[in-house]
C-alpha cells in the first residue's frame, strides 16, 4: 500500500499524486483523463474507460453440444459484447446448438453468419439490467415453480410437472444475467454506478440468486420424479406438502430479509429463517420415516422428493445468512 499526502492548491482545490508504477502499468501519460467513482466513503481512481465493445474471438473447430454451448454461456458471463465463433467449416449441429444457447441468454443474438463463422452480439447495455428485478424475478419463478412441482406430484398431474421443468430454463437465463452484470462491475466501477448498487450489494445478490437457481433445479427434479411415480398415498402427500409449505417459508423469509433496507428487520427476518431452518430437519426425518414403508422402489423416489424439499430449505437459509452479512453494521476506518 502506498501514501500519499492531499495537497491545496489555488486556495480551493483538494489535489494528491498518482503511483507512477500504477500509471505507467495502465498506460496513463500526462494530460491523460483518470475516472474516480465514489463509493460509500471509498473514492476508486481507474482509467479512462474506454468507449469501444469488448469482443472476443474463439476456435469452436472441435467443439460441439453441450461443450458448444458451455463455451457461448461463459464468454456471455464474461462480459463480451461481442462474440466470434469460428472454424474451418460451421457444421449445421453447430449452428443449432449456438441458436439453443442465445435462446438462453438476455440480449445476445446472432447478427451474422458465414460457412466459416457465427458473429453474436449481447444487444443490452448494463446500465438497462436490473439485478434488483431480475432476483425478484427469480424469487418468484423458483418459488411458484417448487409449489407447482409438489402439486404435481400429490395430483399426479404430468402436465404441470413438465411446465415445471420447461421453467427451469426461464430462472437459468436470469442467473446467467445476473452473473454478466456482477463480473462486470467487478471488473469496472463504472458499470455499478450504471446499475445504481454497491459492488458489495452486487455481490449478495449473485450469491442468493445462485441459491434460488439452485431451488429452480430441485423443484425441475421433483417435476420429473412427478412424471415416474404415479399416484401416492394422501399420508405421504399431506406430509410432503406440509414439508413443501415449511422449506418455502424459509425461502421467502429469507428473501425478505435480504431485500429489507432496514438493518434491524433484516436481521430479525434472517435469524427468524436459519431457525426454521433446524426445525425443519427434524420434520424431514419424521418424513423419511413414513416413506420408508413403501415399498423400495417409490420409496426412493420419494425420498429424493424430501431431500430435494429439505435443499431448498437449506439454499434459503444460506440467502438469510447472506442477508445477515448484508444487515450487518459496517466497520469504520
Amino acid at each position: 500500500m502506498e501514501t500519499r499526502k492531499v495537497q491545496v492548491t489555488g486556495g480551493s482545490t483538494f489535489t494528491v499524486s498518482i503511483p507512477k508504477g500504477w500509471a505507467t502499468e495502465n498506460g496513463i501519460e500526462a494530460g491523460d483523463r483518470v475516472e474516480f467513482h465514489p463509493e460509500g466513503d471509498s473514492l476508486l481512481l481507474s482509467p479512462r474507460t474506454a468507449e469501444d465493445t469488448v469482443e472476443g474471438t474463439v476456435d469452436i473447430t472441435d467443439l460441439e453440444g453441450a461443450e458448444l454451448m458451455r463455451t457461448v454461456f461463459t464468454l456471455y458471463v464474461s462480459g463480451f459484447d461481442i462474440i466470434n465463433l469460428e472454424a474451418t467449416r460451421v457444421t449445421p449441429d453447430q449452428r443449432r446448438t449456438v441458436r439453443d444457447a442465445t435462446q438462453g441468454l438476455v440480449g445476445l443474438e446472432v447478427i451474422e453468419e458465414t460457412s466459416d463463422r457465427v458473429v453474436l452480439q449481447d444487444l443490452l447495455d448494463s446500465s438497462e439490467l436490473s439485478i434488483h428485478n431480475a432476483i425478484t424475478r427469480m424469487r418468484l419463478v423458483a418459488i411458484t415453480m417448487l409449489q407447482d412441482a409438489v402439486t404435481a406430484l400429490v395430483e399426479n398431474d404430468d402436465d404441470l410437472a413438465t411446465d415445471v421443468i420447461e421453467r427451469d430454463d426461464d430462472v437459468d437465463r436470469l442467473w446467467f444475467m445476473i452473473s454478466r452484470v456482477f463480473r462486470s462491475a467487478l471488473r469496472n466501477p463504472s458499470t455499478a454506478a450504471d446499475i445504481g448498487l454497491p459492488r458489495e450489494t452486487c455481490f449478495d445478490y449473485h450469491s442468493s440468486a445462485r441459491q434460488l437457481e439452485r431451488i429452480a433445479d430441485h423443484a425441475a427434479k421433483i417435476g420429473n420424479h412427478a412424471l415416474e411415480l404415479g399416484e401416492i398415498p394422501d399420508e405421504v402427500s399431506e406430509a410432503l406438502e406440509e414439508l413443501h409449505a415449511e422449506s418455502a417459508d424459509v425461502v421467502e423469509m429469507a428473501m425478505d430479509a435480504l431485500l429489507e433496507e432496514d438493518g434491524s428487520e433484516a436481521t430479525r427476518l434472517g435469524n427468524s429463517a436459519r431457525e426454521h431452518v433446524r426445525q425443519i430437519d427434524e420434520h424431514t426425518r419424521a418424513v423419511d420415516d413414513l416413506i420408508r414403508e413403501m415399498d423400495a422402489e417409490r420409496a426412493q423416489q420419494l425420498s429424493l422428493v424430501v431431500d430435494s424439499l429439505s435443499r431448498s430449505a437449506d439454499y434459503g437459509g444460506n440467502i438469510a445468512e447472506t442477508a445477515l452479512q448484508k444487515a450487518a453494521p459496517r466497520p469504520e476506518n
